[in-house]
């Protein structure tokens, strides 16, 4: 009896540790056709979604546009197996694109290679258990390297929309010059691509704003939402394609009004590992080195950001590892270096995707166009993708962020400015320059506490940022993930201050809590600092 019970156990222990590796097997026996249906609509939407962003986001990166369609279908198929959201979508994304631009200088060779030391760096962490080592990352220095990247990304385009060539990449300089060179914008690049800016913005608002028919309402009044709904969805690739056909239609009556994306190469990527050298022209070869010791640090940076703005849990090893393995394994298709989609995570989300295997889908779909699709690029507009960009960063600059800070706490305005201000010099320094004035002001509050003299009260002390996510892991695992959920009482009386990363993760919380229709209660705050958290 005894050792029929202890296989048991043995057992069940072995199948969570086997789920807990490939999180497919927790839901993959339990797949029906519902999920199917749903998995089918969101992963060709995404799909259509991802083509023209990947196009946009290798001109981010200085690489050929084929490099954005190489480096988004191999995490559509391996976070499916190793990824624990059913949301979120792996691919190249904005602030990834600009980072490497930074360290590849145009080269494929780096971009390749570089995709494979993140990978396997980020594996290693995973399976280190070092996923705490982003806990150091705090929500100012996330805010203000996103706000900073989304002015420089979307600036960065404005050439494109005018036509320009030669601007330089720093970002001054780049200000300066398109400026200054206006006089020499094309008339074509600038209608169209201020035609298709107004046409996705006019599409994003038509989405927000839509509202949903009720039950009574006739039939083709639902049938007009849903394709309203879905035009507006789509609208990245609907654009890319009208900015096309009129491209084409000026090109083949001989007239070159627009600056086009040109000649791309034909297939799919051969399968091979990545060089890890380089021979330049003139007979010089190039070691990588340098950029094994600043990609780790960057890559926590870069986790942290689209973790944050994805809404779950990137603390987590096994996130990281279905990262590297994503980034090792689009080593060898020539991919770049990819993470978490912020805008495609949100519309797989919108369009009601059930589990992972919606990410099949859209690889398929990308795979597709690598293979068919990639003598039509030629007649893509740069303008009609400067557009796309534009208006993919432009959520990315939160302007509430620094009115946040001074509300909740007005030293944490310091790391913000720093990192934004720093990052127009170089985005990676304002990371570093960030969480070192972060860390300079964790330390100090240790080294210098409050002492009160002669008072009876008992010792005070602060929550400072390192310490949420052990804080949210603790509740969630005591509260949240049990069933049925508890209600949780905070005794907060021995806490004198917290800072907003603490402020914002509490409001997640309480958000989670509410979910459930469970009670988050804080006990013993400070005045004023339950209508912070609160509000």
């Amino acid at each position: 009896m005894m050792g029929s019970l202890r296989e048991r156990a043995t057992s069940s222990c072995s199948c969570r540790t086997l789920q807990s590796w490939f999180p497919v097997l927790s839901w993959l026996p339990h797949y029906n056709l519902r999920w199917l249906q749903m998995d089918l609509v969101a992963g060709l939407t995404v799909g259509l979604t991802t083509v023209p962003q990947a196009l946009a986001y290798a001109e981010v990166a200085g690489l050929p546009v084929q490099y954005g369609l190489y480096s988004a279908f191999m995490g559509c198929f391996i976070y499916c197996v190793f990824g624990t959201s059913k949301d979120v979508t792996l691919g190249p994304t904005a602030i990834m694109s600009l980072l490497c631009a930074s360290y590849m200088g145009s080269d494929p060779v780096y971009a390749v290679l570089l995709s494979f030391l993140c990978g396997s760096i980020q594996a290693a962490m995973a399976i280190l258990r070092l996923g705490f080592l982003l806990d150091f990352i705090s929500y100012p220095v996330i805010k203000g390297f996103t706000c900073a990247a989304a002015i420089t990304i979307g600036f960065g385009q404005v050439k494109n929309i005018f036509g320009l060539k030669n601007i330089p990449q720093q970002f001054v300089l780049q200000v300066y010059y398109t400026f200054h060179r206006i006089p020499e914008a094309r008339l074509g690049d600038v209608v169209l691509g201020l035609s298709c800016l107004a046409l996705l913005v006019s599409l994003t608002w038509m989405k927000t704003d839509l509202v949903s028919p009720s039950p009574e309402h006739p039939t083709y009044v639902k049938v007009a939402h849903g394709l309203v709904w879905g035009c507006a969805t789509i609208r990245n690739v609907l654009v890319v394609i009208m900015a096309s056909c009129v491209a084409f239609s000026f090109e083949i009556s001989n007239h070159h009004y627009f600056t086009l994306t040109g000649q791309t190469a034909k297939g799919l990527p051969p399968f091979k590992p990545p060089a890890f050298s380089e021979t330049k022209a003139n007979g010089t070869i190039i070691y990588f080195k340098e950029i094994v010791l600043v990609s780790n640090f960057f890559l926590i940076a870069i986790s942290k950001a689209f973790g944050s703005q994805n809404g779950y849990r990137i603390d987590t090893n096994q996130e990281l590892f279905a990262i590297g393995l994503t980034n090792i394994m689009g080593s060898f298709v020539s991919a770049y270096p990819v993470t978490g989609s912020f805008g495609r995570t949100a519309v797989n989300s919108q369009t009601g995707v059930c589990t992972p295997a919606g990410g099949v889908v859209t690889g398929v779909i990308v795979l597709l166009s690598l293979a068919f699709l990639m003598p039509v690029f030629y007649y893509i507009p740069k303008a009609s993708l400067a557009a796309v960009i534009i208006c993919a960063v432009a959520p990315m600059a939160d302007w509430r962020a620094p009115l946040q800070l001074w509300r909740v706490r007005k030293l944490d305005l310091l790391p913000f400015m720093v990192t934004f201000l720093v990052s127009f010099w170089e985005v990676q320094y304002g990371i570093v320059g960030g969480v070192l004035v972060s860390g300079a002001m964790l330390l100090y509050h240790m080294a210098r506490p409050h002492i009160e003299v002669g008072s009876t009260h008992d010792r005070r002390n602060g929550l400072n940022f390192p310490a949420t996510e052990h804080l949210n892991q603790v509740i969630y695992s005591q509260a949240l993930h049990v069933s049925p959920p508890r209600c949780v009482v905070l005794n907060c009386h021995h806490i004198s201050s917290v800072d907003c990363t603490v402020v914002h993760e509490l409001k997640d919380l309480l958000k989670q809590f509410r979910l459930r229709n469970v009670s988050l209660v804080f006990s013993g705050l400070k005045v004023g600092m339950e209508g912070i958290i609160n509000h």
